[in-house]
Order: structure tokens, then C-alpha cells, then sequence
């Protein structure tokens, strides 16, 4: 058997033990010095001496001195702040009241609710369990479709992988070695159509058939204009006003992600004061999650840079880029299949595994077909929105189902899932036609 051979059985035989449900991170690390024992091994040499060792070593240090990776555990830190600081309920209500005129009102703010909390936590699996505890029953109780408040629920919390700050970016940035500063540039604009996408598509449904979606209370919907402005100011300013500083600080080169990171650990924690909702136990709690994730992450990068390296050492690398340009695809094509193939990862795959493991393999073919590692990193991320929302596999679906009632079932949540699904498909579809989307903003701030 032929080195790149061997490398095309290393990868078949990590995506069949994933699937068997082992942990990723250790599977690439035991596969990535197994594998690289016998590419890096030479006649007569200690069992030590392998050069693999010192490959995992010094990737393990690569990783644990990135400047880059640093902004991952202050975000996540702000997230879990955030999400322990009992805004949730408070924005959900300001923003109901706020678009109270607007057909399907309470879909709308939970929309804007899920886009905010998700954007300042990054974590789906968060902002869909607590708006399924706090938004669904609320609108199932104003009669509201089941489906499409799943479907608006699942779908908003999604967002936090595309609008920035997204952790997502920072590791997608990490791994492509690109700018963090300018992906977060060329991810606004998509991840605001994404987000206008969901609403226009609510309120359309809305006024097409109002029984859907029910307007508000009268109560509700007769409140004083003082009372409206004063209930935004206590619960949707101060996180947007956070949420806005730690952007405009990383956008307008005020301070870098990780600065503006550190910035916003230190504003939720004050945030959490400021609503009465701290306390040592929340604090610990905070910490720990944020040291678990942070650890899952570093461990999923020098697994996947071993794994890598050696993949590429055995010549898979090689061999996939000569097949691939073996197929004759102009760019548009080779956009096209890249894309498939990640919407079917996305399936078994969480996006992290996607990013570090899977995406590198067609990192080296940008070049060929002229695509920017930038534009290329806003559609992927684009698509991954779909690994969430797509049947059987949406894990936004079943994260909902957690907590929702017995009486809505799966194939319900999954339902109302497929039409926000489609207006992902809209707007990558308006990337492919419009670049310009992802690249305007970049080029304005930092074309000098």
C-alpha cells in the first residue's frame, strides 16, 4: 500500500470511529502519532526517538502560544457572564413591546432576542435551550404555530456561529491563518442579511396568515411610549451597547480580538452586577465552563494539526488536490462542490471538527481558483448554520426538544426548521451572485 493510500485509510478511519462515538480530540491524537510513528520511522531507532513525538509537541506548544486563540476562553467567558446575568426574560419582553405594530411581533422579538444573546455567547446549544425554556412556551401561549416558533427559535439561535463576535471566526481565522479582524469585517453584512432573511420571512407569513401568529395583548400593546423607551433602556442597551463596543473596538482597530475580548469578560461581569445576578457560584460555574470548552478547543487543534501534518506528510493532501483539479471545475464549481461536501459534514460533525479538521484539506486549493481564504470562510460559516437546521441531524431541533412540551413533537420542530433552512440556501445563493456582500466592508476599513 502506497503512502497516499495509507493517508486516504487514516481519513476513512477516523470519519468510521467518530461515527462509533468516540471523542474526536483523542482520536485525531492517537491516530495522528500512530499513523505518524510509521511515516516519520527509520530503521534502528529508539521508540522515543520518533520524530512524531516532537511533532505533537511542538504543535501542542504552537497551540497554547497563539495570540489568536487567546480571544476564545475571554468570549466564552463573557457568554457564560451573560447567560448567568437574567437578561434574557427582560429583553424578550422590551423587544415584544417594541415591535408590537409589527405583524408577528413576538416571533420577531424572539428572532432579535436569539440574534443578540447568541452574537454575545457564541454557544447555540445556550441560547436554544434557555429561549426554548423562556420564548416557546410564551409563544405557544399567545397561540402562535407551533412549527414556526420552532422554526424561529432553532433558526435564531444559529446566529451567533455568523454575526461577530463568533468564536467561530476566531478558529476558522486560526486555522487559515487570515486576519480574525477583517473575517469579523466580512461577516456582518451576511450575517445581518441572514438575520433580515428570518424576519422578512415572518412577517410575510404573518400578514399572509395572521392565525398563525396572533397579535399581542392589548395590554401589551397600549403601553405608553415613556414606559417602551424605558424598558429597552434596562434590558436591550446595555448588552447591545457592550455588544457594540467589543465590535467597534476590534473593527475601527482600537484594540485587538483578544483586547477586545478581555474587555468584554470584564463588561459581563459588571453587566451581571448591575442586574443583581451575581454571585460565587455563578462566577465558579462561568469559570469552569469556560475552562472546559477553551480545553476541548486546544485539544481539537493539536489533534487535528497532528493528524494534519501527517495526513499531508503521507501525501493525502496531494492526492486530493490532484483529483480535484483532475475534475475540471472553474471556481464557481469547485465553490459549489466544497460547500456540499461541508453541508454533509455538518450532518455527524459539530463545526468545530468541520473548521479544524476538514476544512484545512481544501485550504490549499484556494490559490488554484483564484477564491479569497476570507470568502471563503463567510460561506462556510454560512453553511454551517444549515448542520444545525438540517433533518435528521439538526441539533438545534433536539436542543429544543429538550425542553420543550410533550405535546409538540420532533417531526413538528423539524418542520418549521425547513423554511429558515431555505433562506440560508437565499443567502449564500445573494453571496454567489453579490460578493460584494462579504468584501465591501473590508476593503472600505481596510483598503490603506
Amino acid at each position: 500500500m502506497s503512502d497516499p493510500v495509507l493517508a486516504l485509510v487514516m481519513l476513512g478511519l477516523f470519519i468510521f470511529i467518530i461515527l462509533l462515538g468516540f471523542p474526536i480530540a483523542f482520536t485525531l491524537m492517537a491516530m495522528g502519532v500512530a499513523f505518524g510513528y510509521y511515516a516519520y520511522y527509520t530503521g534502528g531507532q529508539d521508540f522515543f526517538d520518533n520524530r512524531v513525538f516532537y511533532l505533537f509537541t511542538q504543535n501542542t506548544f504552537s497551540v497554547m502560544n497563539s495570540d489568536v486563540l487567546v480571544a476564545v476562553p475571554l468570549f466564552l467567558f463573557m457568554g457564560y457572564m451573560i447567560e448567568r446575568s437574567n437578561i434574557l426574560d427582560k429583553l424578550f419582553l422590551s423587544l415584544q413591546v417594541a415591535f408590537r405594530r409589527v405583524p408577528g411581533a413576538m416571533a420577531i422579538a424572539a428572532l432579535v432576542t436569539c440574534a443578540l444573546f447568541a452574537t454575545a455567547t457564541g454557544i447555540v446549544g445556550a441560547v436554544v435551550t434557555l429561549m426554548g425554556l423562556l420564548a416557546f412556551p410564551a409563544m405557544l401561549k399567545a397561540r402562535y404555530d407551533q412549527g414556526i416558533s420552532a422554526g424561529v427559535i432553532c433558526a435564531g439561535g444559529t446566529l451567533g456561529i455568523l454575526i461577530p463576535p463568533s468564536i467561530m471566526l476566531i478558529v476558522y481565522g486560526a486555522t487559515a491563518g487570515v486576519s480574525v479582524v477583517k473575517l469579523y469585517a466580512a461577516a456582518l453584512l451576511p450575517g445581518f442579511l441572514l438575520a433580515g432573511l428570518y424576519m422578512g420571512y415572518v412577517v410575510i407569513r404573518a400578514v399572509v396568515t395572521p392565525s398563525l401568529m396572533p397579535a399581542l395583548p392589548k395590554d401589551q400593546a397600549k403601553m405608553p411610549f415613556f414606559d417602551v423607551v424605558l424598558l429597552m433602556f434596562k434590558a436591550f442597551v446595555p448588552l447591545a451597547v457592550l455588544i457594540m463596543s467589543v465590535l467597534g473596538a476590534i473593527l475601527f482597530g482600537l484594540a485587538t480580538p483578544s483586547e477586545a475580548a478581555a474587555i468584554g469578560a470584564l463588561g459581563s461581569v459588571l453587566l451581571a452586577v448591575a442586574y443583581r445576578a451575581m454571585s460565587w457560584g455563578k462566577l465558579r460555574e462561568a469559570v469552569y465552563l469556560t475552562a472546559r470548552t477553551s480545553a476541548m478547543v486546544c485539544y481539537l487543534f493539536v489533534g487535528s494539526w497532528t493528524f494534519s501534518s501527517v495526513f499531508s506528510y503521507l501525501g493525502g493532501e496531494g492526492l486530493i488536490k490532484e483529483f480535484v483539479l483532475g475534475l475540471d471545475l472553474n471556481t464557481v464549481t469547485f465553490l459549489m462542490l466544497t460547500q456540499a461536501i461541508i453541508f454533509l459534514l455538518g450532518w455527524p460533525l459539530e463545526w468545530s471538527e468541520i473548521i479544524i479538521i476538514f476544512v484545512p484539506i481544501f485550504l490549499p486549493l484556494l490559490p488554484h481558483f483564484d477564491v479569497d481564504p476570507i470568502f471563503f470562510g463567510i460561506l462556510v460559516a454560512l453553511n454551517l448554520q444549515t448542520s444545525f437546521l438540517t433533518p435528521p441531524m439538526a441539533m438545534s431541533a433536539y436542543y429544543l426538544k429538550g425542553v420543550a412540551p410533550p405535546s409538540v413533537l420532533l417531526s413538528t420542530i423539524f418542520k418549521g426548521c425547513l423554511p429558515f433552512l431555505s433562506m440560508v440556501f437565499v443567502a449564500m445563493a445573494m453571496i454567489y451572485i453579490f460578493p460584494s456582500l462579504v468584501n465591501w466592508l473590508p476593503e472600505v476599513l481596510y483598503s490603506r
